[in-house]
């Protein structure tokens, strides 16, 4: 049992994230997963609750689902990190500054299509960190954090292709050619 207060030894985790974040870690690259997962929660709650459209019953059901799904993905792969020993991001402050994705309350009254393209943007934008965070896992020899991002990689690219089917657009659609 350490003799550390709680003050001192959540200083140094603030201390070694820091220096994590600075030399890309695969705790630290999972860290900015936990906390785009968080920011994913709260747009897909949003989303749930304001979709309009004749089809808005339909989507509160996906909504409600992929939001279900980023709770489980995000204690799964927080209590993943702390089985390896490594830092999960646990307060607003922190999801804040590892986030990558992006909220916005005027979101709630855009369209159905636009709500859904948003989201397949998102969950490409976190599979830019999952795709890390695996070449990391896999540099550390860090197999079960590997198997857990993996995991997640293969739900995002199925998430991707539903919403985009919802769009009447194949999988990669609009998101490849970005990169040329």
């Amino acid at each position: 049992m350490t003799t550390e207060t709680p003050e001192k030894r959540y200083q140094a985790e603030v201390k070694q994230a820091d220096i994590d974040h600075h030399t890309p870690t695969a705790g630290a690259m999972t860290g900015h997963i936990v906390a785009n997962l968080v920011v994913l929660a709260d747009k897909l709650q949003q989303m749930k609750w304001y979709v309009k459209g004749i089809n808005a019953n339909e989507l509160k059901g996906s909504f409600k689902g992929l939001l279900k799904q980023a709770y489980q993905q995000r204690d799964a792969l927080g209590t993943a990190l702390i089985d390896e020993n490594l830092i999960t991001p646990t307060i607003r402050k922190e999801f804040a500054e590892y986030a990558m994705l992006t909220e916005n309350g005027q979101n709630k009254y855009q369209s159905a299509e636009w709500l859904i393209n948003d989201l397949v943007h998102d969950y490409n934008t976190q599979n830019l960190f999952v795709t890390r965070a695996i070449k990391l896992a896999k540099k550390e020899d860090r197999p079960v954090l590997t198997q857990h991002l993996t995991t997640l990689l293969g739900s995002d690219n199925h998430n991707i292709a539903m919403l985009q089917a919802l769009l009447g657009k194949t999988p990669r659609e609009g998101l490849d050619e970005d990169e040329d």
